[in-house]
């Protein structure tokens, strides 16, 4: 563990994975904690704002994924590393962290849950699973494949339903997508795997999402043992941080209160 404290309270630090890969993080707050696992083309700075929300109750944890920002990137890449990324980081955050991911992020969490990882009540915003299209995941899949990284960024912008103009990322965040596509497999709902998951979940949509995604998000809530499933009505997939905080506060709130009770 490496931290640093800035002018501003955020505890920056870094912790190194099973493999020997160094994930940076940012910490906020005070409370019980809670890691926020970020999707595609994100990175720790991009859940600052949710984070800066969430600070007043939580000890909030936010991370580079391996392969952007501060984070280190050993190869080869495997889903299996980015579940022992997230781990380390729950381990820096405190037992029994709640975990929160947002699109690829909330799929990471969940596969990093149904493989044994130990934490606390699991919320999601839309995972990009395909109820009944996997063809969709295939597309952008072979276009990473033939290192068409630019078609492959215009089609996850499109189907994100995000103006390509509005990205202003780094490039090397592009190259990252590729993991994405691997945390999802073949896009569809892992119905199996998810049945092993005990943890309770909500899985939240934007009511103003493409229809595809609010299917994804009742199917993925269907596939989950002790799961509920909220509309956010008017969001998107680009959720304002200020609706989404207090829901994920009820949430954990509630969580907390019952494990508490029994």
């Amino acid at each position: 563990m490496d931290e640093v404290k800035t002018t501003l309270g955020t505890v920056r630090g870094r912790v190194t994975s099973r493999d020997g890969t160094t994930i940076a993080y940012e910490r906020y707050g005070a409370g019980p904690p809670l890691v926020l696992v970020s999707g595609a083309l994100c990175t720790a700075a991009s859940e600052r704002p949710l984070a800066g929300l969430l600070a007043g109750r939580f000890s909030v944890v936010a991370y580079d994924r391996r392969g952007r920002g501060a984070s280190g990137d050993t190869g080869p890449y495997a889903v299996e590393r980015e579940i022992e990324d997230l781990a380390a980081v729950v381990g820096e955050a405190g037992s029994g962290a709640a975990l929160h991911g947002v699109g690829t992020g909330g799929a990471l969490a969940l596969a990093a849950v149904a493989a044994g990882l130990s934490a606390g009540p699991v919320s999601v915003y839309e995972p990009p699973y395909s109820a009944e299209d996997a063809a969709r995941h295939g597309r952008a899949s072979a276009l990473l494949d033939r290192g068409r990284r630019g078609a492959a960024l215009d089609l996850f912008l499109a189907e994100s339903d995000v103006p390509a103009e509005a990205w202003q990322g780094p490039e090397e965040l592009v190259s990252t997508l590729a993991y994405d596509h691997a945390v999802l497999g073949d896009g569809a709902v892992p119905e199996r795997r998810l049945a092993g998951v005990h943890a309770r979940v909500l899985v939240v949509d934007g009511g103003a999402s493409p229809e595809w995604t609010r299917r994804a998000a009742r199917a993925l809530t269907a596939a989950l043992p002790r799961a509920r499933h909220r509309t956010l009505t008017g969001q998107t997939h680009e959720v304002a941080p200020h609706v989404l905080a207090p829901v994920l506060e009820e949430f954990l709130s509630e969580e907390r209160e019952t494990s508490g009770a029994s």
